[in-house]
């Protein structure tokens, strides 16, 4: 069985090739090792489909010499491979253009803390003891239906192909006939180890359990409608494998009959699930690159009120035991808990290195880690949000459409739901959603306290009021 982690001798191999690049003469070098193994097994109709089994190993290395910058990778790791890699690498790079703004961080910004990889608690080892059979049986475990000849399985995991699921008094829909159910469990582990000629060694390991299902369910007039629904977690016992196809099936029978509305102004709810939609360009515009070439709608925005009073946007990347925490960037710097934007105000840009320097500016980060939207306007559930705005149209999906983020203008197509007096009145497709960011954040009615930890960005369900639909 292959070692999922980084062994002592991948290690010295890395740390080897950090002196020979200086020993061959290059001024400042960086050398990102990561390795990763993945086990999948994914389930069509209740019966094992297919399986995956697959390692990665990869060194990049970053070379500064003679004022000028290359960035390399190499998936061939053998000691003599390697040194000619690195020999040819440097020739490249002195053919280069100088570039007087790349170097490495200062060494005081450095991450000192990250020293086996497993400080925040991602890492689990039930990874190195799951069998195939266990990986087949968590696939299974989920299924909603499944085929008579895997009688076998234990009850909470048996059904008939075609038989109805039994209603539950929350429905409010009748129960179409399930035709298609895809699903995929699969666990990872991922460990990385960045090494800097200023002395950084700082590792990274996590591991990474998930389970997905989509279902396709046919209603009585012969029309499909699909959906999914997924759970993800760094430790294998906060996995939500039973649930999740039943998740998928219900969220495929409530599109049936959608209907059209009028275009106008709506209170726009977003799920939680689909609610980054909104934030990811916020970040993104934020970002050292869109900055720098005048392509980001918030240039110029640092400590200035952009945003309503009642936003705050955090990122919190060490907390413990939290999915996408690290404790450095891909620079080796150290992160740490911050506001992004703060009560309306935004607080920080994210450049790394190179563009600091470029844009004269003090360095942060290069990204957010682990961002947390606030609560605000005191509801806790999705519920309590729509008991609160009344009258709206719930988006749970985006159907392509764009932005620009020059500008901050956007365009997207939407699924939903018709909310009236609080309560889901029928689904909606088919219908667009545009505006500009600043307007839409400045109409923030509430932020509720519901967001799903499996998710990069911790975006709870978000309600805006007076935005643009249209049929």
């Amino acid at each position: 069985m292959e070692k999922a982690l980084l062994t002592p001798q991948e290690i010295a191999l890395a740390r080897h090739c950090l002196e020979y690049a200086r020993s061959q003469g290059a001024d400042a070098v960086r050398i990102t090792l990561t390795k990763s193994l993945l086990n999948l097994v994914g389930v069509l109709n209740g019966e094992v489909d297919k399986t995956s089994h697959a390692l990665d190993r990869s060194l990049q290395l970053q070379l500064f010499a003679k004022g000028r910058f290359g960035s390399f990778s190499s998936n061939r790791l053998d000691k003599e491979g390697l040194e000619a890699f690195i020999r040819e690498a440097l020739d490249t790079v002195g053919m280069l253009e100088a570039d007087s703004f790349r170097s490495l961080p200062a060494p005081e910004r450095l991450a000192k803390d990250a020293v086996t990889g497993q400080e925040l608690g991602l890492y689990d080892p039930a990874c190195e003891t799951l069998t195939a059979e266990a990986r087949r049986e968590m696939a299974l475990a989920s299924c909603y239906y499944h085929s008579e000849k895997s009688s076998s399985r234990s009850e909470a995991t048996q059904g008939v192909w075609g038989i109805r699921p039994p209603v539950s008094e929350t429905n409010v829909f009748s129960l179409p006939r399930l035709i298609a159910e895809e699903g995929e469990y699969s666990d990872s582990v991922f460990d990385s180890l960045t090494l800097d000629s200023q002395g950084l060694e700082a590792r990274h390991t996590e591991t990474s359990f998930e389970i997905g299902y989509e279902s396709t369910v046919e209603d009585a007039d012969g029309r499909h409608y699909s959906s999914y629904w997924w759970d993800a977690a760094p430790r294998l016992e906060d996995l939500q494998l039973k649930g999740c196809a039943q998740k998928a099936y219900e969220r495929a029978r409530d599109q049936r009959n959608p209907q059209s509305v009028p275009s106008g102004k709506y209170t726009l709810i977003l799920d939680s699930e689909c609610a980054s939609k909104v934030v990811t360009p916020v970040l993104s515009a934020l970002g050292g690159y869109s900055l720098q070439q005048k392509n980001s709608f918030l240039t110029g925005s640092l400590g200035k009120q952009l945003f309503p009073q009642g936003l705050t946007i955090l990122d919190v990347p060490r907390t413990k035991g939290d999915t996408g925490c690290r404790l450095f960037d891909s620079e080796g710097v150290a992160t740490r808990e911050m506001p992004v934007i703060e009560n309306g105000v935004v607080k920080t840009y994210f450049l790394n290195t190179y563009i600091s320097r470029k844009m004269e500016m003090e360095p942060t980060i290069e990204d957010a880690t682990r961002v947390k939207v606030m609560p605000f306007g005191g509801c806790r559930t999705q519920e309590e949000v729509l008991q609160k705005v009344k009258d709206g149209i719930l988006v749970t999906g985006f159907n392509g459409g764009n932005s620009n983020p020059a500008t901050g203008n956007f365009s997207y197509g939407i699924e939903g739901f018709v909310i009236k007096d609080g309560k889901r009145l029928h689904p909606v497709r088919e219908m667009l959603i545009t505006g500009n960011f600043l307007t839409l954040w400045n109409h923030l009615e509430v932020a509720a306290d519901d967001a799903r930890p499996c998710l990069s960005k911790l975006v709870p369900t978000l309600a805006f009021s007076d935005v643009d639909f249209s049929a």
